[in-house]
């Protein structure tokens, strides 16, 4: 856990429950992508992010310190969507792009603006984003705790309840049914020609 967060929990704690506020800055945007990716839904994204706030304020008491703020405060948010998911009783459905209102999936209106470079990057982003909603739930939300969260196995199949062999499984699943999508949607887009090695690393790159 970083100084700075130390220093805003003991704030709250303290009755300056204003510091809370700062946290919520700090982490919203991160957690709502991540949730966004996971569930396929920016209202349920936004919703589990907003009872995971809620529930961190005032479960705060009960941080122990042991792990960074973000993590546990994404467990809680995770949980809270897993929960809403069971209630509603229904798949979440997959995202438009353009429908994205934090724009990280927006194309860039103005790419003549960019070098080649710069321009390919973006694009290839969005050929990922667009893969992994793809994939089906069991396959993409430990893909993107691993990937893009960097949890241990270990810790996914805690949070998730599925067991360690199964994490693993689907893991190692659905960066197969990545690399084949992305495969499939590199040939498809004339800017977007990437070697071996940039497979294994488009989803770090499109945190």
């Amino acid at each position: 856990m970083t100084n700075n967060d130390q220093y805003l929990i003991q704030e709250c704690l303290a009755g300056r429950t204003e510091a809370f506020d700062q946290l919520v800055l700090k982490y919203q945007d991160r957690l709502y992508r991540t949730l966004v990716r996971i569930l396929g839904s920016s209202d349920d994204a936004r919703d589990a992010a907003q009872e995971g706030f809620t529930q961190a304020f005032f479960k705060l008491s009960t941080f122990r310190g042991t792990a960074a703020f973000y993590s546990w405060l994404f467990r809680i948010s995770f949980n809270a969507a897993i929960t809403q998911k069971r209630k509603q009783k229904r798949s979440a459905t997959t995202i438009d792009p353009q429908e994205n209102q934090s724009g990280q999936w927006l194309a860039d209106p103005h790419p003549e603006n960019h070098p080649p470079e710069v321009a390919e990057r973006t694009e290839r982003k969005q050929l990922v984003h667009q893969a992994l909603n793809e994939l089906q739930e069991e396959y993409r939300t430990p893909l993107i705790l691993r990937e893009l969260e960097g949890m241990s196995y270990g810790e996914i199949a805690e949070l998730t309840e599925v067991p360690l062999g199964t994490v693993r499984s689907r893991i190692f699943r659905g960066r197969n049914e990545l690399k084949q999508k992305l495969n499939a949607l590199f040939q498809e887009e004339p800017l977007a020609r990437v070697s071996e090695s940039d497979h294994e690393s488009s989803i770090s790159e499109s945190k």
